[in-house]
């Protein structure tokens, strides 16, 4: 009898077991839909301008990496058995159904951190013990799937710091200042008590109660090897913080521009020294020129080697009265005389023209088009090279004409140019005196690989002769009765 109630027993549990197993696989892992912030980071990853989600959050993303400082106050302070538990805690629930019984009413809800992301991914506005069960459900289902760096990342990604701010990296930066590996022992502490009770425990609220829940943390670490009695003491002297910072806004015509594009989280080539002290000078000039009624200035600094933007100023913020939200660096403007090079550069390559061939300047009148020199006066014929040097009016007229609009137009959109979109015969000879629109990135795009090309050209001349060098000197060598050594990786 014993023996058969044994079997019972066991084929029940196994049973139990396999549809329980059945019911978890078949639950999906749980997914977030959120919307992201659009952040722009410099190429030295620190911040440089930041907007808020349209939902009113602040969400910077998934973190690259936990750091382990913040990893390890995490697990100690919500989750010691994370790494040994299959995504339900059975010792937590032991000991948070004694602590509840004993007290008469919930103090500990034996939540592993695997159900919280559960619970935040399904966003219930209820928490009875019907959601327990089904977190508890999508916890064993998460850790089927996920690894634990995996659901960690999840957590660090959408848990609720206070206020708008979502998410590890963006409290880091909204509370402290910097990213998330940046972080103090104290800082870290901070970070890892603050979703526990995210409305209450918030930096600008309950000071007291924060500090005290941060430091009795920042003693167990201690305790637990983490870091010695002179670290802690230094832990313990930091002042949480008062409230939020505002963020940095060095490149808000930037961060607009990302933003309209749907970007979110952006790791730019931006130079931030570089950034700001552009920034300087372009508001010292527009404060100049404003007297000229000259109220809206933009920079964009390209690295000619390696094609990379290195500073972005869409306009210069002043008032507010005089259009300063409009990114001059994405929006069309007449070229001026800016494609001149461009002309000069197509007829070079095509053979054509050469530097010193005389080119006429004179009064010329093209089918109702009479251009004219910003001098107004004319020269008779100048070489090619001085014509564009000075930028003259009339050969760049002419050069147009011998070398074809279209075929220019052509020219120009193979480098990139997409601003030039109507029919070529829409186009003229005005192309080469601003009778087109064109972007400053595109502009400068364009100027940047005629500098590259420029590079190029100059680093062949210089090999060429360094290779004729290092040939005349090998045959020396091979002729010489003494020998020459030549130096290793001079030739």
């Amino acid at each position: 009898m014993e023996r058969r109630r044994s079997f019972r027993w066991l084929i029940t549990s196994a049973t139990l077991g396999l549809l329980s197993g059945i019911v978890v696989g078949i639950l999906p892992v749980p997914r977030f839909a959120t919307i992201e912030s659009t952040v722009v980071f410099d190429r030295e990853g620190n911040l440089l301008a930041g907007q808020v989600a349209p939902d009113g959050q602040w969400r910077f993303g998934t973190p690259a990496a936990i750091p382990e400082r913040y990893r390890r106050a995490l697990l100690m302070f919500e989750d010691e058995r994370f790494l040994l538990h299959p995504g339900v805690d059975p010792i937590a629930i032991v000991r948070a159904t004694v602590a509840n019984v004993r007290h008469a009413h919930v103090v500990s809800g034996a939540s592993t951190l695997t159900m919280q992301v559960a619970r935040m991914a399904r966003n219930a506005p209820t928490r009875n013990l019907g959601d327990k069960i089904i977190e508890a459900a999508l916890a064993l289902r998460t850790e089927w799937s996920l690894s634990k760096d995996e659901i960690l990342a999840l957590y660090a990604t959408h848990a609720p710091f206070g206020g708008n701010i979502v998410g590890l990296e963006a409290a880091a930066w909204r509370y402290f200042g910097r990213p998330p590996e940046d972080l103090t022992w104290a800082e870290a502490a901070t970070l890892a008590v603050l979703p526990n009770s995210p409305a209450v425990m918030h930096p600008g609220r309950n000071r007291a109660a924060l500090t005290a829940k941060r430091d009795r943390l920042l003693r167990r670490l201690a305790a637990d090897g983490a870091f010695d009695t002179g670290t802690l003491a230094l832990a313990l002297a930091e002042p949480i913080p008062d409230r939020p910072r505002a963020l940095s806004q060095l490149a808000p015509h930037l961060l607009s521009h990302l933003h309209q594009r749907g970007r979110g989280r952006t790791r730019a080539t931006i130079d931030t020294a570089l950034q700001a002290e552009t920034g300087t000078v372009l508001t010292r000039h527009q404060q100049t020129l404003a007297a000229r009624g000259i109220h809206n200035l933009a920079a964009l600094i390209v690295n000619n080697s390696s094609g990379a933007i290195v500073a972005y100023h869409g306009n210069v913020i002043s008032d507010g009265h005089h259009e300063d939200q409009v990114n001059m660096v994405e929006s069309p403007r007449s070229t001026g005389s800016l494609l001149k090079p461009f002309i000069y550069e197509a007829l070079l390559s095509s053979g054509d023209l050469l530097p010193e061939q005389l080119v006429a300047d004179a009064p010329i009148v093209v089918g109702g088009f009479k251009p004219e020199n910003f001098g107004k006066a004319f020269d008779g014929a100048v070489p090619a090279s001085e014509a564009l040097s000075r930028s003259l009016n009339i050969p760049a007229v002419l050069e147009l004409q011998n070398l074809g609009i279209a075929a220019f137009l052509a020219h120009l959109r193979g480098l990139g140019v997409t601003t030039l979109s109507d029919r070529d015969e829409t186009y003229g000879l005005s192309l080469a005196l601003g009778g087109a629109s064109g972007t400053l990135r595109e502009m400068a795009g364009l100027y940047v690989a005629l500098a590259r090309s420029a590079l190029g050209i100059a680093n062949e001349v210089t090999h060429g002769a360094e290779l004729r060098r290092c040939t005349a000197r090998r045959i020396v060598a091979r002729t010489s009765r003494r020998g020459v050594r030549i130096a290793p990786g001079s030739c």
